[in-house]
Formats: C-alpha cells, sequence, structure tokens
C-alpha cells in the first residue's frame, strides 16, 4: 500500500485526491521506486482538466520525478536496488510515494545533483535541450523570441540560449517577472500587459523579425508569434497554456513569408535509450558546469498539490516548483 494523487473526473485542482493505492510487483523490466521528490509541470494541468485525455480513470497525474530503487525486476540492467536515480517521460503517475516505472526511462544521478534539483530540471530541462539544440540548432548571433520566459522552462532556456551566442527576447507578466529573466541575461524583455510584444518585436529587430520563436503559450500568442518571424522562419508551438490554438488557414504560414511551423513533444526526442542517455548527459554537464542555474521558486508537500496547481495555471509561480514526497 502507498499513497498517491487520483483523480476520478476532470475539472479544477479540487478534483485532485490524496488517497491509499495497492502496488505491485514490477515485472521483468520494470523498477519499484521510493519517490523523494516529483517535478510539477504544465502539461500535468493539461491532463486534470481534460486538454489531454487520460487512458483511463481515476488516474493519477505528472510525468517526472526522483528517487531510489528499491526493487529491479529480473531482466533489469540499467539501474540497480539503491541508485538514485530520475525520469522526465512517464508514463504517467509521477505523483506517488512509490511507483512502479519501465527501466528503459530511468537515468542514474551523478552524486553532485540532489533530488530535487533533479526533479525539477529533467522534463524542462531536456525540453530546453530539444528545443534549442535539436529542432533549431541555435548559433551565436541567432535572435531568438521565446514567450513565458520567467517559467521553468524559460528560465533554463534564457540562460542556455545566452551561453549558444543568441540574443534573446523574452515575453513575460508583470514588473518582477521582467527583473528575474533580465537577471538572468535577457537582452530584451516585454511585459506583454503593457506592451503590443510584435511591434515591440520588430522595433529591436528594425523591421526584420526573428529566426525562430519558442511559443508555449498557444492561442492568445499563435498569430502574433507567426508575425514575428522572419521570412522561412520557424515556429516552434510547444504548449497551450492559454489555451488550445484555433484552426487556422495554412496558407497564412505562405502569405507571412514561407514559414515553418512545428508542433513537438519531448517524447520523441527521447523515444529510445541512447537518445535518451545522449540528451540527459549533455543536460547534466551544462548545469554540473553551473552554465545553467536550476531556480526551485516554490516547494510543496505532495499531498498539498492542488495548491500548486491553482498557482502555477494561475501564473503565479516563476522558475521550478517541485513536490516533496
Amino acid at each position: 500500500m502507498t499513497k498517491s494523487i487520483l483523480i476520478y473526473k476532470y475539472g479544477g485542482p479540487e478534483q485532485m485526491r490524496w488517497e491509499n493505492v495497492n502496488i505491485q510487483s514490477p515485472g521483468p523490466r520494470d523498477v519499484l521506486i521510493h519517490q523523494t521528490a516529483v517535478g510539477l509541470n504544465f502539461i500535468d494541468i493539461y491532463y486534470r482538466n481534460g486538454t489531454y485525455s487520460l487512458p483511463s480513470l481515476p488516474s493519477s497525474l505528472g510525468f517526472e520525478g526522483a528517487g531510489i530503487v528499491e526493487v529491479i525486476g529480473s531482466e533489469v540492467n540499467e539501474v540497480k536496488v539503491g541508485d538514485r536515480v530520475a525520469y522526465a517521460n512517464g508514463p504517467i503517475g509521477s505523483y506517488s510515494e512509490r511507483r512502479i516505472i519501465p527501466s528503459r526511462n530511468l537515468v542514474v544521478l551523478p552524486d553532485s545533483l540532489s533530488d530535487t534539483k533533479a526533479a525539477s530540471m529533467m522534463l524542462k530541462g531536456l525540453t530546453s535541450q530539444y528545443l534549442l539544440r535539436k529542432i533549431y540548432n541555435v548559433q551565436s548571433g541567432d535572435i531568438i523570441l521565446f514567450h513565458a520566459l520567467a517559467g521553468g522552462v524559460g528560465l533554463i532556456a534564457c540562460q542556455w540560449a545566452k551561453h549558444l551566442g543568441a540574443i534573446v527576447i523574452g515575453t513575460v507578466k508583470g514588473y518582477y517577472k521582467a527583473m528575474l529573466v533580465k537577471s538572468y541575461g535577457a537582452d530584451y524583455v516585454i511585459d506583454y500587459t503593457i506592451e503590443n510584444f510584435v511591434t515591440r518585436v520588430k522595433e529591436i529587430t528594425c523591421g526584420k523579425g526573428v529566426r525562430v520563436v519558442y511559443d508555449s503559450v498557444g492561442k492568445d500568442t499563435f498569430e502574433g508569434s507567426l508575425k514575428c518571424l522572419q521570412p522561412r522562419g520557424l515556429m516552434v508551438s510547444f504548449g497551450q497554456s492559454s489555451g488550445i490554438i484555433p484552426a487556422f488557414n495554412v496558407g497564412t504560414l505562405a502569405t507571412n513569408g514561407s514559414l515553418y511551423l512545428t508542433r513537438p513533444t519531448l517524447e520523441t526526442y527521447i523515444n529510445n535509450r541512447s537518445e535518451l542517455l545522449t540528451n540527459v548527459n549533455e543536460l547534466f554537464d551544462i548545469v554540473i558546469n553551473k552554465i545553467v542555474k536550476i531556480e526551485i521558486n516554490q516547494t510543496y508537500k505532495l499531498s498539498e498539490v492542488a495548491q500548486a496547481h491553482y498557482e502555477l495555471e494561475n501564473r503565479k509561480t516563476t522558475g521550478s516548483t517541485v513536490l516533496i514526497v
């Protein structure tokens, strides 16, 4: 028996319940881990409110966590009992004291990374890695626009992009968040509550536009983001915190300058063991060498995750949020 957060129907944070659940023995290629910390991500809200469908209900939530290996299956060779491990690619169900997970999804943590830091950075850090290094390989001198720069992914991506030599334009909500991202190296910060981000981007780039836009906001920013791109620019839509992007005429990409559009997911970029380890090693190196600082600005008990969801959903958080088990 272990404790887990469950939802029985889609809805608001109040749908999450802290309950006892039975846990089975791991299968041949699975591992039982005792979790110590769980990462909170906006995708958790999408699954809680029904934007994304769960396989069945009731269900737990969460894709990211860290802990200690307690039991391994008979065919497991990636980890051993007692290892400190972390993961970012599910399967869904990290909101739990203990859980079963495929061994191929786990990575062993170096001594220099705490469980809490690992739980806060795996999903967000690997997302930043594929955005900046795989979808578009950011080069020195590139001008990029990154929405929600004060969020968990945004703060990591800002530091990483600056390390690569990019000129970073970021959008935020409010004075405090603007000051925060400036302290992390952003070259230009647009507070969208008082400025039109399209107009400001055009001013910054002398009308040229940016090479790539990274947009996790969705409905409220999608159309404007396209207008910020230079001809043959790339629009990376990797989230929808403001709502689902309405259907649009694909001809819009042509009339705005033969633009490219992609809607990626992390799973596609770590879908085999070799690629997962390559990407994780790059992330770990850049954090351990202090090129990227991981900012944990909020912590909650896992049993109090409803409050954490409320604050994340209402944009009251910055950086990463960790749920302590």
